[in-house]
């Protein structure tokens, strides 16, 4: 099962993909978050937190995390919008969801569905947040093309996720211990093939150039970046026109 799933991450796709990898996550739901904090060490919510502010979200604001996972995103955005504002989570992975409504309690409003075909009327929210989420998707264009959709002119679009070091010295270490240390933690677990396609998958997904010309594609501009951890971390975030 390891192999089939390891194998799925990075070289199947449509519908062969898209089964594999909630597959995965509905293995590893449970252990999720604290895996999670180990590997990152604790950052990841600083990082989402980071995310926020840097598309500046405010009271009063409606805004959509799609792959939603856990609900961490939500958590950070329902912080920022306060009781007038509204959050929506949505994950095609149930076992994902329900860790997140244990955390996210009335919140955030969360549902299954899937990135590709966002159910939701055009124009409807003021912010879109995508944490650890855009790799795992079988076309991350359609996505891309979705998130736009659903956003309002003037709408902000932040995606934080692992990503392939760019610094030509501590780059190349970064990233070995990176492929080392996530297996290692996910294998106290249980999990180790699904941890050891962590850190491959985001090595086959879209660089940074790439990404942010595929966010241009698909109608979002003004993109910026960010790295953390070295450059395994990256944060990309735009604008509607």
């Amino acid at each position: 099962m390891g192999a089939t799933l390891e194998t799925a991450a990075w070289e199947k796709t449509g519908e062969d993909k898209r089964r594999a990898v909630r597959a995965m996550f509905a293995e590893i739901a449970d252990h999720y978050d604290i895996v999670n904090g180990l590997v990152s060490f604790q950052l990841h919510q600083a990082w989402r937190k980071a995310a926020v502010t840097a598309i500046g979200l405010d009271l009063g604001e409606k805004v959509l995390d799609v792959c939603c996972g856990t609900g961490d995103f939500c958590e950070a955005a329902a912080a920022c919008v306060g009781s007038e504002g509204q959050v929506v989570g949505v994950d095609f992975c149930a076992p994902m969801l329900r860790q997140a409504a244990r955390k996210v309690g009335g919140r955030a409003r969360l549902g299954l569905a899937d990135a590709m075909r966002l159910p939701f009327a055009s124009r409807s929210f003021d912010a879109v947040t995508v944490g650890w989420g855009l790799r795992n998707v079988p076309d991350p264009q359609a996505a891309l093309r979705e998130i736009a959709r659903v956003l309002r002119p003037g709408g902000r679009f932040v995606s934080v996720d692992m990503a392939r070091p760019t610094t030509p010295v501590i780059g190349p270490v970064a990233e070995a211990a990176c492929h080392m240390a996530v297996p290692f933690v996910g294998r106290l677990f249980g999990h180790d093939e699904a941890y050891t396609y962590l850190p491959k998958s985001a090595y086959k997904f879209m660089d940074r150039d790439a990404l942010a010309a595929a966010l241009n594609a698909a109608g979002i501009g003004q993109v910026q970046h960010q790295d953390f951890m070295f450059g395994n971390v990256c944060m990309m975030w735009g604008a509607r026109p």
